[in-house]
């Protein structure tokens, strides 16, 4: 036997609410993940490009040095 409220819509079992209440946990804790994933890899992007500008930063100095001019007096 199955009820429906007065606007005709199911009214879930004890065992179908539990059910779709750990459903909708599971799916935040899933989009949680998405994000902090999301965030990581934006963190690690951040760094290459630091990483990339200190590398091309320490390559014109030494081409400065190839010139003879000292780039800490530029």
């Amino acid at each position: 036997m199955r009820f429906y409220d007065t606007e005709g819509n199911l009214v879930l079992l004890p065992e179908e609410a539990e059910r779709q209440k750990a459903e909708a946990e599971r799916q935040k804790a899933e989009a949680e993940r998405q994000k902090a994933e999301a965030e990581r890899q934006k963190a690690q992007s951040a760094e290459q490009r630091a990483q990339q500008a200190q590398q091309r930063a320490e390559r014109l100095a030494q081409r400065l040095r190839s010139l003879g001019l000292d780039p800490e007096e530029l």
